[in-house]
């Protein structure tokens, strides 16, 4: 059992050279059977374990993640956290996540460093200032924090951004969610991962899922690199990987994966104190506690699974960025990655019962899993333990695509999918 933090302990090992910290989770190995197992060690994963064991009493609950915890794109992100989303089922969804965020440092006793810095969706043309005006007024109505801004507002908040008449992308609007911002991404995981450890769950790394143990038409398990794991019912929260895993289980997902890159700027002097997503362009920016402006655009358009990123992009969300900042220009590239994110038609998540029955969806993310995913483990976990959906949950189950009862958030997801 990991010890508490606090401004003592920290006293205390700060006079002990800070050599007394206790691990922060144990390294488990894999019991035979547990109630459930989640296979995928991200932020959806590890909060899926941690709200399992914390609101339903579910301990008997195993992690198990092919790498190391956050390895995938839980560490591969700009850290973004909002909920400017235009429908009233996506508003409920991302709104709690952020909600949850707001007291997350609290709740798992781990700084996970949120800064509500605010974020400005930048319009630039007419049609984009109209969406802007309606997303803000959807938003409103559907109790969400959101104001529409004029140019002179953002003139005077980013005095860097260009003004120039003969500027291709002028800003003309925006919609600003003072609640939004960022948070540490690898904070995130390991708060999880050590709540969750504290309450009594195994977490198991460098654990690849094969397959699943079928018996009579249902699943009972999974198969791994480490032996079978039996468990009553099984969550997968594998990200990119979801239409690859869920083929092992005979099921076609209607998700396609894609790289999704970021990039880092060399450190400066503080010069964006908001989260900024051009319309224009798709890109989106914020600048780092450390001065790194972290900044990342649209897909690459062929799907792929590969961790990198490509040039052609590269050079598109730069000159993006640019457009937005010709200052910028100044600046060098210190590093970039690409995460591998899984679009679905509607741009919005999958969130319910799998065709196969003991297993469960927390997939379908695209560009939003990092900022759902106190909202995503929260359902995902209610999902497991009771065997139905959330209120919140019910909206994105599998089946709205045959029904056609689509929820499209293309807009919302901010860059094109």
């Amino acid at each position: 059992m990991s010890a508490r933090y606090s401004a003592f302990a920290l006293l205390q090992q700060g006079f002990a050279g800070q050599k007394g910290w206790p691990q922060a989770w144990r390294k488990a190995k894999p019991k035979p059977a547990y109630d459930f197992v989640i296979v995928g060690g991200g932020g959806h994963g590890l909060a899926t374990a941690y709200y399992l064991a914390k609101t339903h009493n579910r301990t008997r609950v195993c992690v198990i993640e092919k790498g190391w915890l956050g390895g995938g794109n839980t560490g591969r992100n700009t850290t973004i956290v909002r909920s400017n989303y235009f429908y009233p089922e996506s508003v409920a969804l991302y709104d709690l996540a952020l909600r949850l965020y707001e007291g997350l440092s609290r709740e798992l006793n781990f700084n996970v460093m949120l800064s509500q810095r605010g974020i400005l969706n930048v319009s630039h043309t007419p049609a984009q200032l109209e969406i802007a005006a309606r997303v803000a007024n959807a938003m409103q109505l559907n109790g969400v924090d959101a104001e529409l801004w004029g140019p002179n507002e953002i003139r005077e908040r980013l005095p860097l951004m260009t003004q120039s008449l003969n500027s291709r992308y002028l800003p003309n609007g925006g919609v600003w969610q003072r609640r939004g911002g960022v948070a540490r991404h690898d904070a995130v995981a390991w708060g999880y991962a050590r709540a969750a450890d504290r309450l009594g769950v195994d977490i198991v790394e460098n654990c690849e899922a094969t397959g699943f143990i079928m018996e009579n038409g249902a699943c009972a398990g999974v198969e791994t690199t480490q032996g079978e794991i039996r468990a009553e019912a099984v969550g997968v929260a594998v990200a990119g990987h979801s239409s690859q895993l869920m083929a092992k289980a005979g099921v076609k997902l209607p998700i396609h994966s894609y790289t999704l890159q970021a990039m880092v700027s060399e450190p400066v002097k503080p010069c964006l104190d908001i989260v900024l997503l051009h319309l224009g362009t798709g890109v989106y920016a914020s600048q780092s506690d450390k001065g790194e402006l972290v900044f990342g655009g649209g897909l690459d358009r062929i799907p792929s699974y590969g961790q990198r990123g490509a040039p052609p992009m590269q050079e598109i969300v730069i000159s993006g960025l640019l457009d937005m900042f010709p200052a910028f220009g100044q600046l060098k590239l210190m590093r970039q990655w690409g995460g591998i994110v899984d679009v679905v038609p509607d741009s919005s998540p999958i969130i319910g019962p799998a065709p196969t029955k003991g297993i469960f969806l927390n997939c379908g993310w695209g560009t939003g899993g990092f900022k759902a995913i106190p909202a995503g483990g929260t359902l995902l976990a209610h999902l497991l333990a009771t065997g139905a959906h959330h209120e919140i949950s019910r909206p994105f189950d599998l089946s709205r695509f045959p029904a056609g009862r689509l929820i499209d958030e293309a807009a919302g997801s901010g860059i094109a999918h």
